[in-house]
């Protein structure tokens, strides 16, 4: 959520004021890659789908006792996050045509229904089977099944079978911006993005377990190595493109989710060296919050009208100036509602 909220623009600021080799492909790294391949910023949604897996099993643990208030929570989640995204999308301005139905909190909302669903009725074996099932499962379906006009195979912008799904079946209207002929949040794609969560949803078992802390840790990263390494093999004859969000992405962005999460869960649980992510929870605490808010709030305009001055005596250095501001104000927001208890939770 950092990174959401304008971390890229204030490192990209920071790296644009270095002409050394290693800053520009730092750089890089903070961009999307356009369609094959993986980049740190590639990382962030599914990445975020990944968390929102780990944490069902803490919350269903509570509630499987009452099976009726489980999916009652569930379904109310679901469908209240979906409504969240289509709002950040202009429902409200009744403009059918140019509305997009798809989006980042539709996908979330999506994948948490499923894996949520799923992981209240079966154990993780079973979660286990299906992710398998659903990698094995999409890559047969992209491989093995053209699109109209297009050979089996063909995964090209143009000529995928989830773009032609999109474009011919999906409500709303497809942003040029993204790829221009499916959606990366489309319909075809959220059947992997489900796996996703799910391996984060049997990460959540593993931290609920008995063994102990480094033990956790340690299989976190047995885990992460071999989803990283089995991603980047299967990535030669199934390519690695997030806008498509192939079986072999969901392998290389979950190995590098298990890595991180190995990390910061021996850091922070098992170390207990927690004071340096006081920063950080702040954000965390409320990130649909954080990141649905700068829809309504234009934290650029404030921080160029308390920064302006700064910002032109700063010279070359305006940009890191302003983007500075703007996280600094996002994070004070975040941390008035945090010091007054204020979350938004679905």
């Amino acid at each position: 959520m950092f990174w959401i909220a304008s971390g890229e623009n204030f490192v990209l600021a920071l790296l644009a004021r270095s002409e050394a080799p290693w800053a520009k492909t730092a750089s890089r790294q903070l961009e999307h890659v356009a369609w094959e391949g993986f980049r740190f910023y590639d990382l962030i949604f599914p990445l975020f789908l990944f968390l929102a897996g780990v944490v069902i099993p803490f919350s269903m643990s509570r509630q499987q006792a009452d099976g009726a208030a489980a999916w009652w929570r569930i379904g109310r989640r679901t469908v209240l996050l979906f409504l969240l995204g289509l709002l950040c999308n202009g429902l409200l301005e009744f403009d059918w045509k140019e509305l997009r139905i798809a989006g980042v909190l539709q996908r979330i909302a999506v994948c948490y229904g499923i894996t949520a669903a799923i992981s209240l009725k079966t154990g993780w074996r079973t979660q286990l089977a299906v992710i398998i099932g659903i990698l094995i499962a999409y890559c047969g379906i992209l491989s093995f099944i053209p699109a109209p006009g297009s050979a089996a195979g063909d995964l090209s912008p143009q000529g995928n079978l989830a773009g032609y799904l999109d474009r011919n079946f999906l409500p709303g209207k497809i942003l040029d911006e993204y790829y221009g002929y499916g959606d990366n949040e489309g319909l075809l794609s959220t059947l992997p993005s489900v796996a996703t969560c799910l391996l984060g949803c049997l990460c959540g078992h593993w931290l609920l377990s008995s063994y102990r802390g480094w033990t956790k840790a340690g299989g976190l990263v047995l885990a992460g190595s071999f989803c990283l390494m089995a991603g980047t093999v299967w990535g030669n004859y199934f390519p690695i493109i997030k806008n498509l969000w192939t079986s072999s992405f969901v392998l290389v962005a979950g190995g590098w989710s298990l890595l991180l999460l190995a990390v910061f869960y021996a850091v922070i649980d098992v170390l207990r060296l927690q004071r340096w992510a006081f920063v950080f929870i702040v954000i965390g605490s409320n990130a649909i919050t954080i990141y649905v808010v700068p829809s309504f709030i234009d934290f650029s305009r404030m921080s160029a009208w308390f920064l302006g001055g700064f910002a032109k005596m700063s010279g070359d250095w305006n940009s890191v100036v302003l983007s500075g501001g703007v996280i600094v104000l996002q994070w004070l927001f975040l941390y008035y509602l945090y010091r007054n208890r204020i979350f938004l939770r679905l």
